[in-house]
């Protein structure tokens, strides 16, 4: 059974507007699903009713097996949410806030362990209002793994936090995953979806228009390579017939599927021709690569003809 089961998920709001505009993925146990896209494409909707927080306007949502609005009593206990923003009270202390919230739960992990867990012990008995916006990060996740939960939902989770708590959270996360949880993670950091996610969708627009493992999102993407345009383009016989050569903004910029090569040929043209290319730049295909080309994409019937080349 799968931890996420959504299908034709639609989300509407009373102005009209279309959030969510039939999406379907899964989320297996012991996998992390990456749900990645720009703001206002979708992100936090689709995890506000995966969360059991709002209703899908069409549709269907099964977590572990149950509908998470109807059957909250089944699922609650099993999960946990670390949402953009907080709620707990300013007032309590770090301490006192994670034993408030493991007191409504059946058999939570001890406080202390939680709390250890997240890198917070030296501020347990500082006032919540009083921590870093990454501090309060760290206490979300606490709270979330007290359930010791099947299904992990985390809605960009370490915004806030410098390298090296990030990297301690991906590390607690990765462990949470070899111990069978499952993740649904939305995150605006590229670098920690290639570093977590065993897949992943972009959405754009309310729409998947990208899924699958991260060699598969990628694979339909060329590589690189450019320079100032003050030099100006390489002549004909330079570059094959198949690779792209454009002018973006005050760059050359070259799209190939075989970096190596061609990147020897414009080198050695530049060492013919007795000139620097200023600004020199080699960017292998990458996420990054993909997440901005459907970025710039501004129209939907492009959708379902790029989900069909990256995915088939």
């Amino acid at each position: 059974m799968n931890a996420v089961d959504v299908r034709d998920l639609t989300r509407t709001y009373k102005s009209g507007a279309e959030a969510v505009r039939g999406i379907s993925f899964q989320v297996a146990p012991g996998q992390v699903f990456g749900l990645l896209g720009t703001n206002g494409a979708g992100k936090t909707s689709t995890m506000d009713v995966v969360a059991g927080l709002a209703a899908p306007t069409s549709g269907t949502v099964r977590v572990l097996g149950h509908d998470p609005i109807r059957e909250r009593r089944a699922v609650r206990h099993r999960t946990g949410v670390v949402l953009q923003s907080g709620g707990l009270p300013g007032e309590l202390t770090v301490a006192e806030a994670v034993r408030m919230w493991a007191g409504t739960m059946r058999a939570p992990r001890p406080a202390a362990e939680a709390i250890e867990a997240v890198d917070l012990v030296d501020r347990m008995g500082v006032p919540i209002k009083s921590l870093s916006g990454g501090e309060r990060r760290r206490l979300d996740l606490a709270v979330a793994l007290l359930g010791r939960p099947d299904l992990l939902m985390l809605d960009e989770p370490t915004t806030g936090l410098d390298a090296e708590s990030r990297r301690r959270i991906w590390t607690l996360i990765r462990a949470l995953v070899d111990g069978g949880t499952a993740v649904l993670l939305t995150t605006h950091h590229l670098e920690e979806a290639e570093e977590l996610s065993d897949e992943l969708a972009i959405l754009h627009r309310g729409r998947i228009v990208a899924e699958g493992t991260l060699d598969q999102v990628v694979a339909t993407y060329r590589a690189e390579i450019r320079w100032g345009d003050t030099v100006g383009r390489p002549p004909a016989g330079v570059l094959d017939a198949g690779e792209a050569v454009e002018t973006e903004g005050r760059h050359v910029v070259v799209r190939t599927g075989s970096l190596q090569r061609t990147l020897g040929r414009v080198l050695r043209w530049a060492e013919d021709e007795g000139v620097a290319l200023p600004e020199l730049r080699a960017t292998p295909a990458s996420l990054e690569t993909a997440f901005l080309a459907l970025a710039r994409s501004t129209d939907d019937a492009t959708a379902p003809r790029q989900l069909e080349e990256i995915t088939r």
